[in-house]
């Protein structure tokens, strides 16, 4: 049985980050998106999607278990883990993935880093993580 994706806003992400010292913020969007746009401080990067091919990181399920694990964890399941992109698509896509692995805790931001288009065509205006005012950097 698939466990259920989990779908909370950037300050409920947020919220829990700051709870639970082990929570994994995991930024799902290109390596280009996160140097240059910019991405949550202390996020963890591991794109979904990727130039130069844009096609799904195969790999993607056993990164994010290696990295839960760490060899800290008795259980993935023991560790919550968050996951941003732009605008809420693309992590939904990589959660339902990550919940059809059968990994439990998973979370995607349905606002994203950016937020979703407003009526001009701009992002960073109608919500997601910057829009909030929540700690981001870039390169």
């Amino acid at each position: 049985m698939s466990q259920q994706l989990k779908t909370i806003t950037a300050l409920e992400a947020w919220k829990i980050c700051q709870q639970d010292p082990r929570t994994l913020l995991i930024d799902v969007r290109s390596s280009m998106e996160f140097l240059f746009v910019g991405h949550p401080k202390g996020a963890v990067h591991i794109p979904w999607i990727d130039e130069p091919d844009w096609i799904i990181n195969e790999n993607f399920v056993t990164e994010i278990r290696k990295l839960a694990l760490g060899g800290l964890q008795e259980s993935v399941d023991n560790v919550p883990i968050i996951l941003i992109c732009r605008s809420g698509n693309r992590s939904d896509d990589a959660g339902k993935v990550l919940t059809e692995a059968g990994i439990k805790n998973v979370y995607h931001i349905d606002e994203g880093f950016e937020g979703k288009l407003d009526d001009n065509h701009q992002r960073s205006t109608v919500g997601g993580w910057r829009y909030h005012g929540l700690p981001w950097e870039q390169c």
